[in-house]
């Protein structure tokens, strides 16, 4: 029936009809339930994606890794669709394009994958420190291996590796932030938008409670305590990428600082207070996180970075602390 097409007017978003202030006469009662199931359906369907293969293989066997890559690939590749179609139902006006609204464009673009990936790696002095104590590395031989085509290849042959660096970076950040959150900040409003986007993010890793479970690996106390902490890391972190996407409205930065993140790991505290040159490494620690809450909002400075087809969609008076 045509159900559809005549709630989508009760929904639309306010705007003179050239969609440039969608967000301004701000949401419609209909327009936040809908965002919100389209968000969680859209988690659901990625996660879900994992699991339409049966097998008795742990989740790191190639084979299980090779079947996830086809199905959640074909997912992440129909997500832009489902944001489409969310905007066809509830004919809220977005003005930009949808590809501009998903942070695919080549304006500012070098800056957008250097910048915040830069702010991350400056988080993360402390581990960074401790690591190249750890490891005897020569700058000259690093820097060789670095540039060196076979040491990438060896990396895109490593399909672990094409997995934590490369796959679930790309679509994550792909389906729980460009497509999320244009659904989400017409609603919310940027801010409400980085708290809330990041939810979806996080428990959509519990589904890794199912896999420890399943092979007994641990305790089932220690099991969902680990699934609590994923979860608070992963809502944080995804708190985090959600606003250098808004600030840069650039997809490449947060999957750059994903794929980063994903090879550092949680910084291993226990073992900095165990180290020899502890008190250096926390100082690095220290500064780290100073060095980062100072450099933030410059690094991030939307003037780097062009256009922000988001804070289109926002209601003034909640885009004006992230947008400027």
């Amino acid at each position: 029936g045509d159900g559809g097409a005549r709630a989508a007017p009760a929904m639309a978003g306010g705007g003179d009809g050239d969609g440039s202030d969608g967000g301004g006469a701000g949401p419609s009662p209909g327009l936040c339930p809908v965002s919100v199931a389209s968000c969680l359906l859209l988690a659901c369907g990625y996660v879900g994606s994992l699991y339409v293969w049966r097998s008795r293989l742990p989740r790191d066997h190639p084979t299980v890794i090779k079947r996830r890559f086809t199905s959640v690939l074909v997912v992440s590749a129909l997500s832009p669709l489902w944001v489409w179609l969310w905007r066809q139902y509830t004919g809220f006006k977005t003005g930009p394009s949808l590809l501009m609204l998903m942070g695919v464009h080549s304006e500012g673009i070098f800056a957008a994958a250097c910048f915040p990936l830069l702010l991350t790696m400056v988080l993360f002095l402390g581990p960074l420190i401790q690591l190249l104590m750890d490891y005897s590395w020569d700058f000259n031989d690093g820097l060789k291996m670095f540039l060196d085509p076979r040491c990438w290849g060896q990396c895109l042959a490593d399909i672990r590796w094409m997995r934590n660096q490369v796959v679930a970076p790309l679509t994550e950040e792909l389906v729980f932030r460009a497509c999320m959150l244009p659904m989400l900040v017409p609603c919310t409003g940027l801010g409400r938008a980085i708290a809330t986007c990041p939810l979806f993010f996080g428990v959509a890793h519990f589904h890794h409670v199912i896999e420890l479970l399943k092979f007994r690996q641990g305790t089932v106390a220690g099991i969902f305590l680990s699934a609590v902490f994923q979860f608070s890391y992963t809502a944080v972190f995804g708190a985090y990428t959600a606003f250098i996407f808004i600030r840069t409205g650039h997809l490449i930065g947060p999957v750059l600082c994903h794929s980063f993140c994903n090879y550092m790991g949680f910084p291993a505290m226990g073992s900095a207070l165990e180290h020899p040159q502890k008190l250096m490494i926390f100082f690095f620690y220290v500064l780290g996180v100073v060095l980062f809450l100072l450099l933030l909002f410059p690094l991030t400075d939307p003037a780097l970075y062009g256009p922000l087809a988001l804070c289109r969609l926002a209601r003034p008076e909640t885009s004006t602390s992230v947008c400027t």
